[in-house]
This record gives C-alpha cells, sequence and structure tokens, in this order.
C-alpha cells in the first residue's frame, strides 16, 4: 500500500507536466484556429465559390451552353481519354517499380527511387519540352517520324506522353512506404508453401496494398485531368482537336468569354471535389483497416 501511494505521489508531477508540455494556454488554441480558418476560407473557399458563382452568373442556360459547346466538349473527352491511358499504364509501372523496390535488393535501387521523384523536381513546362526535343521537327526523331508520317507533338500522342511523365511518381510512391513497412514475410511464406508468384501477388500482396493503390489511382488521375504546364507545350492549342480541359479554359478566358470559361472551371473543381470526398474515405477506411487489426492484436 506504501508502495503504490509513493508511487502515484512521485507520477503526479510527471503527469502534470507532460500535460502542461502538450497543452497551450486557451488564447492561444482561439488564436491559431482562427488563422487556419481564416486562411481556409480566403485561399480555398472564396477562390473555389467564386468559380461556381461566374459560372452561374448569367443563369442556367448560359452554363449549360458553355458546357455543351462543341469545343468544351472535345476538351472534356480528350481529358477523360488522356486520363483513362495515362492512369493504366502508371498503375502498371507504379505497382512493378513499388514491388521490385519492396521486396528485393538489386543494384541501382536508389538510382531508380530517384528517377520516380525525378517529375516532382522538375517543372511541367520543362517536361513538355524534353518531348519537343525529342519528337519535334528539328529534334532528334523528328525527321524520322515525319518520314513515316507519325505525329507524336501537336496530337494525341504527344498529350498522353507528357501527362504520363508528370504523373507517373504518384502511385508509386504511395506504394513504396506502404509495401516496406509491410515486408515480404507473409510472401516469403507462401512462395515456400508452393504458390507461384502470380498467386502469391493475387492472394497475399495486392489485398494488402489494395487501399494506397486506390489512394495513388486517384491523385494521379486528378492530376492528370488538371495537368496545364506540360500538356500546354506539346498540344499546339488546336480548337477541338489538342485542348485539353485547363486548355479550354484558358483559351475562352483570353477571349473574355467568362461564362463559358468559369463553367468549364466548375466541372474541373466538382472533380476536384469529387476527387477529395474519394480521398477522404479510402484515409478513413485505411485508419478503420489499421484500427481493426491493432485491435486483434
Amino acid at each position: 500500500m506504501a508502495g503504490t501511494v509513493a508511487h502515484s505521489w512521485f507520477s503526479r508531477p510527471d503527469a502534470r507536466r507532460r500535460r502542461i508540455a502538450t497543452s497551450e494556454p486557451f488564447w492561444v488554441r482561439v488564436l491559431l484556429i482562427s488563422l487556419a480558418l481564416a486562411f481556409f476560407g480566403l485561399f480555398l473557399l472564396m477562390p473555389l465559390a467564386a468559380v461556381f458563382v461566374e459560372a452561374c452568373k448569367k443563369g442556367w442556360a448560359a452554363y449549360v451552353a458553355g458546357v455543351l459547346n462543341a469545343d468544351a466538349l472535345s476538351a472534356i473527352k480528350l481529358t477523360l481519354l488522356v486520363a483513362a491511358i495515362a492512369v493504366p499504364l502508371n498503375l502498371v509501372f507504379g505497382v512493378a517499380a513499388a514491388w521490385s523496390i519492396a521486396k528485393f535488393e538489386f543494384r541501382g535501387k536508389p538510382f531508380l527511387i530517384t528517377l520516380i521523384d525525378l517529375p516532382f523536381s522538375v517543372s511541367p513546362v520543362v517536361s513538355g519540352l524534353i518531348y519537343v526535343l525529342l519528337f519535334g521537327a528539328q529534334g532528334w526523331f523528328g525527321p524520322t517520324l515525319a518520314d513515316s508520317d507519325i505525329k507524336i507533338l501537336f496530337a494525341v500522342p504527344g498529350i498522353v506522353l507528357a501527362t504520363i511523365f508528370v504523373t507517373f511518381p504518384f502511385i508509386a510512391r504511395e506504394l513504396i512506404p506502404l509495401m516496406q513497412a509491410q515486408g515480404s514475410d507473409e510472401e516469403e511464406a507462401a512462395v515456400v508453401l508452393g504458390a507461384s508468384g502470380w498467386t502469391t501477388f493475387r492472394r497475399i500482396t495486392l489485398p494488402n496494398i489494395k487501399w494506397g493503390l486506390l489512394y495513388g489511382v486517384i491523385l494521379c488521375n486528378a492530376r492528370a485531368m488538371g495537368e496545364f504546364g506540360a500538356v500546354s507545350v506539346v498540344s499546339g492549342h488546336i480548337r477541338g482537336k489538342t485542348n485539353t480541359m485547363p486548355l479550354q479554359v484558358e483559351i475562352l478566358y483570353n477571349e473574355y468569354n467568362f461564362v463559358a470559361a468559369f463553367a468549364v472551371a466548375s466541372l474541373l473543381a466538382l472533380l476536384a471535389l469529387l476527387t477529395l470526398g474519394i480521398k477522404s474515405f479510402i484515409e478513413w477506411r485505411i485508419g478503420d483497416s489499421g484500427q481493426h487489426e491493432s485491435n486483434s492484436l
């Protein structure tokens, strides 16, 4: 009994000090929260609200006319097409790169990780200029492509290539730390029990990374649809052919067609909000799964 009293007597000051060290005065908390909310409202909510207000400024009919314009519809279709090509290709690359980096040791592994991070450190405009240098009329492969009547720049292939370049780190970078944290014990056990490589991936690896994989796909898709810099360099801004939604917004705004510009921009904003909602749901599921696993242990 005396030992218990002594233990509680010594532990109380430590607990009190911990509470003081991890808490702030009330006025400090109010100030920090107010600053965060003011920043959020000024730089996020107000611009987002302005997009929808300007889009609907002249009524619903003008909004629909701006969205259903032939050039706008072409830009929407091209944006969806580019994302439908770039995201699956990045999905395959991201899973393969993350699996090889997290599960195996080989020469050049740090170099591969550096290459994956390259698009994060290079301006999108510079990445577009790289494709101009490679496939332009005066580029390395330009004359050969011209002789074969193959067009990459100022066409859909160039837009797809530029989009793949700026988006391919997202899935790999989401999966690499996740797969490294999980380790390779389960895969090694499956191989010892006679499972093939495909069976091991399908039955063990894929279920363990499914939420992280979906999270990376959502981020990759959002960037693919909203990319402007690299696509602007390689597209040529050809109306109805090589303009994606961000490029169409720029053209309409420069022509002072503000309602149509903000109408198309509102579609991008809605896609961003949808992406945010799915992202939040995935984060909740990941946290819920982690909590469930910790409780089971």
